[in-house]
């Protein structure tokens, strides 16, 4: 009886630490997009971070990638964030600035996300891309890196007046200061639109003239670069809010660890500047006054832009997001 009364017990032990213990959830497997195209400079960085994701998360997460803007377009990724059509988004806030206007100044900062997230910047961005649009922004995928006129043509002055230059939201204000005329076509169209003479040029970073072919129609890059890129990942409010603990560290590690290593993109863009000299494409650097007086009207004009739709909110982040 009493061999027979240990093993009872011994039993009861195992069942009940087994009750104890916390049931393992189930592998979660989300949805994504990515706003680029793939094998583009701002695809790669995504495919590295769900690479990150998937090795660490095993067993708890995994991203299944959809497609790219062949699947659903840029400037759609937002209302799909909103609706929980998707649960994540490699993509820009400038593609839904329409939903989160606050959102361009991600653009126009040059903190870095390490001086954003230590300031208080990073929260009160994503508190207003939740509030404003049940978006949850959860960092970086790119930095460092610079946005650019470039010109079909060779520049003859220092002069933007009239011209058509192929725009995205966050510089359409600038462009407009310039004196230009600011155009808004998709990556898709802007060749055929080089080619034809219906622009005279377009703004993009320094890095991925290449990947869509457009250094055959540009000949010129106008210096200094104005902004800094921003791509990021963006996920569904209600898709994050599912997640638990566990399951959120695993992608704010990987973006933590993607926003280290953000250093390489001064080496992309230095390599990038090499090679469309190589391609013919000429840099035209604007005399000092000129260039001066080209980024003042840079941050002028993003501002104003950010403080006319979100007076209070924007003032707070311009608090935040300048030296």
């Amino acid at each position: 009886m009493k061999i027979k009364f240990t093993s009872t017990l011994s039993v009861l032990a195992v069942s009940l630490i087994a009750l104890a213990a916390p049931a393992k959830a189930d592998e979660v497997t989300l949805r994504a997009i990515s706003a680029f195209q793939t094998g583009t400079a701002f695809a790669k960085p995504f495919d590295e971070f769900v690479q990150k994701v998937n090795e660490a998360g095993k067993g708890l997460v995994k991203i299944q990638v959809l497609g790219g803007p062949e699947a659903m377009p840029p400037f759609e990724v937002g209302n799909a964030l909103r609706g929980n059509v998707i649960d994540l988004a490699n993509t820009t806030a400038v593609f839904h600035a329409n939903l989160v206007p606050e959102g361009v100044a991600l653009t126009m900062t040059d903190l870095s996300m390490a001086e954003l997230r230590q300031n208080g910047g990073y929260d009160l961005m994503n508190q207003i891309h939740e509030k404003r649009a049940r978006i949850h922004w959860l960092g970086r995928l790119a930095e460092k890196i610079k946005y650019h006129v470039y010109l079909s043509k060779p520049a003859k002055s220092d002069s933007f007046d009239g011209l058509k230059l192929r725009s995205v939201p966050i510089y359409q204000a600038f462009f407009s200061a310039l004196g230009a005329n600011p155009m808004q076509i998709a990556p898709g169209e802007v060749f055929t639109a080089l080619e034809r003479g219906t622009i005279d040029g377009y703004g993009w970073p320094s890095i991925g003239v290449f990947d869509l072919g457009w250094q055959e129609q540009t000949k010129t890059r106008v210096d200094p670069g104005f902004y800094q890129v921003e791509t990021g990942v963006y996920f569904s409010l209600a898709a994050w809010n599912k997640l638990n603990a566990e399951q959120k560290a695993v992608f704010e590690k990987a973006i933590l660890a993607m926003e280290d290593g953000s250093s390489r993109f001064e080496q992309d863009a230095d390599a990038e500047r090499k090679r469309q000299g190589e391609a013919g494409i000429e840099t035209y650097n604007l005399p000092e006054a000129s260039a001066a007086k080209f980024l003042q009207t840079a941050q002028e004009a993003g501002w104003a832009q950010v403080l006319k739709v979100s007076p209070q909110d924007g003032a707070a982040l311009q608090k935040l997001f300048t030296k």
